[in-house]
């Protein structure tokens, strides 16, 4: 690994204020989340159809996920060097959205805004992959509590932004596109020098549940309020004063995880005068010699047991074969590099040769393809069913979506620590119940689309948390961000896919049809309305969601045997590198 790393000790403080920083720039983050709040009025100002728009959509999900580069980049350059490079591709990317969505800049070719989009969205993949790498690897032994805490941050973040875009800008496109391009990379300036790399801890930190309970807890809190705020807002006309207080409180919140090294500061100035006073004690006893042979004489004894409990270990875990071969190994006799076991770091072509990491690929593909198709569409669908304001459908995804990868995090790392159940199944459960949701969506009865639009959030939420966990345990840390990010594919794939061929050439069918004539296809700024717009995309996305379901299933049970040997006692065992051989 080139990336060099600071010589701290376990516990101390800055892993803690990086994981503090990373908050932030996950909700900075979750920049493309923001696609409907300003995609009604890219068609309506530019007079761009539903199938231009929906591969505009498509745009969004390419560059937001499209982070191979940086998922290499990550492994050789620090942090910082990553946030520098996703700042600069939101500001020139958004820039140019804005010139155009403000007329600032007259008719500027179709393709140069696709690309643009793809630019600012692709900030996402450098800031995620910045932190997510970053703090999972400071974190090595709690991995799926910390990617549940950074991605319920990005799942939260559209209804952080949304609140912003109501009281702070007005509910203005072009002023949103502006904050984006200037606002994104400010924040990462002023906190980049705090996310950076920080040495492994060697055990479990007794105070660490503690910390990510707090962590965890005002998450939950911030999601709820944000999510009462703007069903307030919604309902009752609220005046500036109270409308700006509630966004101050909401600045509050989002501080919430640095109370956790603030009070590692207070505790170790207390300490500290403490530990003067000890260390007088400590110097009068030292005169003192009487059984201290004897106590010395005991980690001897303790170390030889330890050391027999090592080698029964060892030969537990290889039969005698493989332990003939390792020796043969270090005398010199046998020089072959033997291939990584699932669990140990594998390198990309390594892991593309293996069943389980295509079978991952391929159930990510369906569920968060279909589901981004939603949240793509989510405005439309909305007005195909008679609702003016969709803000609140945005604000109810986003706080679903959060509470699925927080809840997903932390539930799959309870039950795998203790019943050593495979994260997986969370998402075989999440794409089964997508498969009602989506047949919800399809029947377009009153009072559901509420209900639909929260049952997917949460799904999609949990496929999110739960994938990166998987992918670190099955083939390691080492190059976690290759991996992540060329998984992550799967999403604009099914993007293209699922919303970009199928949901934009039904919708525009329907609305020509609507129109009565076949020219009026392309026509721009027309609305489709009924529920056959989307009516047979959510058939399709169902039909996709139960196969991908059975796939999920198959590959719980493929890799059950690894996890119950990962977590065999109660918490991951760290296991051997490839730089330990």
């Amino acid at each position: 690994m080139a990336t060099a790393k600071t010589t701290l000790k376990a516990g101390t403080r800055p892993p803690w204020v990086g994981l503090g920083a990373a908050a932030w720039v996950q909700i900075a983050a979750g920049n493309a989340y923001n696609f409907p709040l300003y995609s009604h009025s890219l068609k309506s100002v530019l007079g761009f159809n539903q199938q231009q728009l929906s591969m505009l959509g498509v745009a969004n999900d390419i560059g937001e996920n499209v982070g191979v580069i940086p998922g290499i980049a990550c492994n050789y350059l620090p942090p910082w060097v990553i946030l520098l490079v996703g700042s600069l591709a939101c500001f020139f990317g958004y820039g140019v959205l804005w010139l155009s969505l403000s007329r600032t800049v007259e008719s500027l070719p179709y393709w140069v805004l696709w690309l643009a989009l793809c630019v600012a969205t692709n900030s996402s993949a450098w800031l995620s992959t910045a932190v997510l790498v970053t703090n999972m690897r400071n974190f090595p032994l709690s991995r799926g509590t910390v990617a549940g805490i950074l991605k319920g941050y990005g799942g939260i973040s559209a209804a952080v932004f949304t609140e912003i875009f109501n009281i702070l800008l007005n509910g203005s496109s072009s002023k949103l596109l502006m904050f984006l391009a200037v606002g994104t990379p400010i924040l990462c300036f002023a906190v980049m020098y705090f996310v950076r790399a920080c040495t492994q801890s060697s055990g479990d930190d007794p105070s660490e549940n503690s910390h990510f309970l707090f962590i965890q807890g005002a998450l939950v809190v911030l999601g709820v309020y944000v999510l009462a705020s703007t069903i307030l807002d919604h309902l009752l006309n609220l005046n500036p004063v109270v409308c700006y207080t509630i966004l101050a409180i909401l600045f509050a919140l989002l501080l919430a995880p640095l109370a956790v090294p603030i009070k590692m500061t207070v505790v170790r100035m207390r300490s500290s005068k403490s530990v003067s006073i000890g260390e007088r004690v400590s110097s009068t006893d030292s005169l003192v010699q009487g059984d201290g042979s004897l106590e010395k004489a005991e980690p001897l004894l303790m170390k030889t047991s330890s050391s027999t409990t090592i080698s029964e270990s060892f030969r537990e875990c290889y039969d005698g074969s493989e332990v003939a071969m390792l020796l043969a190994e270090g005398e010199g006799a046998i020089k072959k590099k033997r291939k990584p076991r699932r669990g140990e770091d594998f390198s990309f072509s390594e892991a593309v040769v293996k069943a389980d990491f295509w079978l991952i690929f391929f159930v990510y593909f369906v569920g968060v393809g279909s589901g981004v198709t939603v949240l793509n569409n989510l405005a439309q669908i909305g007005i195909a069913q008679g609702m003016h304001d969709t803000t609140i459908l945005l604000s109810l995804f986003s706080f679903c979506n959060f509470a699925g990868r927080l809840g997903g995090g932390a539930i799959s790392e309870h039950f795998v620590r203790t019943r050593t159940i495979p994260r997986t199944v969370w998402i075989t459960c999440a794409q089964a119940l997508m498969v009602a949701t989506y047949l919800l969506y399809a029947s377009a009865i009153d009072g559901t689309l509420y209900i639909a639009t929260a049952l997917l959030g949460i799904c999609y939420g949990v496929q999110f948390s739960v994938m990166l966990p998987t992918v670190s345990e099955l083939f390691g840390l080492k190059h976690f961000g290759i991996f992540y990010n060329f998984i992550a594919l799967g999403n604009p794939i099914g993007a293209f896919l699922f919303s970009g061929l199928l949901a934009a050439y039904v919708y525009d069918t329907e609305a020509a049809k609507q129109r009565g004539s076949n020219s009026m296809l392309h026509s721009s700024g027309f609305s489709c309305l009924g529920p056959d717009c989307f009516r047979l995309t959510f058939l399709v996305l169902a039909g996709a969601s139960a196969f991908s379901s059975i796939v999920s299933f198959v590959l719980t049970l493929r890799i059950k045997p690894v996890y119950e040997t990962l977590y065999a006692g109660g918490s991951f065992r760290l296991p051997r590198t490839s730089d330990d051989q």
